[in-house]
C-alpha cells in the first residue's frame, strides 16, 4: 500500500531539531521524499505498523504534527 507521511516539527529547541532529523531519517528508510516534510512510503501492513510505531515514538504530540494518508495500491498517477 502507498502511504503519504507528512509532519511538522517544532524546531525552536535542540530537541525539536533532533526530532526533525530522526523523523526524516526514519521516513527515508521506508520511502522517498516528495517535499521537505512529505514522504511516499510503499509498505505492506506489517511494515506500516513498524513505521508508525517508530514515528510515534519520536514525535512530541504537544509540539509536533504527524499525519498518515493511505493512497492505496495505485496511489500514483
Amino acid at each position: 500500500m502507498l502511504v503519504l507521511v507528512t509532519y511538522d516539527v517544532s524546531v525552536v529547541t535542540v530537541g525539536g531539531q533532533r526530532r526533525l532529523r530522526n523523523i526524516a531519517k526514519t521516513c527515508l528508510d521506508h520511502g522517498m521524499r516528495v517535499q521537505n516534510s512529505v514522504f511516499e512510503c510503499e509498505v505492506d501492513p506489517a511494515q506500516f505498523v513498524q513505521l508508525k510505531a517508530k514515528l510515534l515514538d519520536i514525535f512530541n504530540p504537544e509540539e509536533d504534527s504527524l499525519r498518515f494518508y493511505f493512497l492505496g495500491k495505485r496511489g500514483r498517477m
